[in-house]
């Protein structure tokens, strides 16, 4: 037995040497590149990350390196690793902050912090957006606010102002929600204020008309007929049916510009 064990230990030994060896060994900086971008087509984006990572350290000072930067990010966010993604486009941020690219680094930032805190389970039990940490979709929001108002030229300004509509939405439908868990307890004035609060911060979006029939629900039970007659006032006043809307967009996104 001794000896049959023996035997087969250089044959076990050669098996561990093969997996260890190194896929990109000899490969230059362009081709190793292609191989991590027919990684992230076939969605291998493990895959991709380890060429890519390969790729910019033995090839530093090549403008390949700079492109793999920007893909590791994006590579990282389809892979849902949202912190390493935010880590790798935060890095490109300060190494190149004149890049002439920094508009697809907000778009990318947005999409991470819109994805951000979702949980494993998100696929399975899919959760209303509004239900999701203010502040992250918030941080999402300004990002993509960002880049419309330094770029307005941008490849990427069109999706990221649909998806600013989105957000908003969502971020009033949050408001509206909780003015209507006021409602339930009778409390009028916070139910008041929560409805303001959507006018205030997030004027325009398909939570207007509620929010003002909140407002003028919550005036009538204080007892305060001029600031409901106000409120009527506004309702008559307005068409509230070309308030644009859009659907979830898809978080996908876009993938990097090339640079090369």
């Amino acid at each position: 037995m001794r000896l049959f064990i023996l035997a087969l230990l250089p044959v076990i030994l050669v098996a561990c040497a093969g997996a260890d060896k190194d896929e990109t060994e000899g490969l230059s900086a362009k081709e190793i590149y292609e191989e991590a971008q027919s990684s992230i087509d076939a969605a291998e984006f493990e895959t991709a990350v380890k060429n890519l990572e390969t790729l910019e350290a033995r090839y530093p000072f090549d403008p390949y390196a700079k492109q793999a930067q920007l893909d590791i990010a994006y590579a990282y966010y389809k892979f849902d690793e949202l912190d390493q993604a935010t880590s790798a486009i935060e890095r490109f941020e300060r190494l190149h902050p004149r890049d002439s690219h920094l508009d697809y680094v907000y778009y990318l930032k947005g999409l991470i912090n819109f994805n951000l805190g979702q949980g494993l389970l998100e696929a399975w039990f899919p959760r209303d957006p509004s239900q999701h940490d203010p502040a992250v979709l918030e941080q999402s929001f300004n990002d993509f606010s960002t880049l419309v108002r330094r770029f307005p030229n941008s490849l990427y300004a069109g999706d990221a102002h649909q998806r600013m509509i989105y957000l908003r939405n969502q971020l009033a439908k949050k408001e509206i929600l909780v003015a209507e868990f006021y409602i339930k307890r009778k409390s009028w004035l916070s139910s008041a204020n929560r409805a303001k609060t959507v006018l205030e911060r997030y004027p325009e979006t398909i939570w207007t008309k509620r929010a003002l029939d909140i407002m003028l629900l919550s005036y009538q039970k204080l007892a305060l007929p001029e600031l409901a007659a106000d409120t009527q006032r506004v309702i008559d006043f307005n068409d509230f049916s070309d308030i644009k809307n859009t659907s979830d967009p898809d978080n996908y996104g876009k993938k990097p510009p090339a640079m090369l």
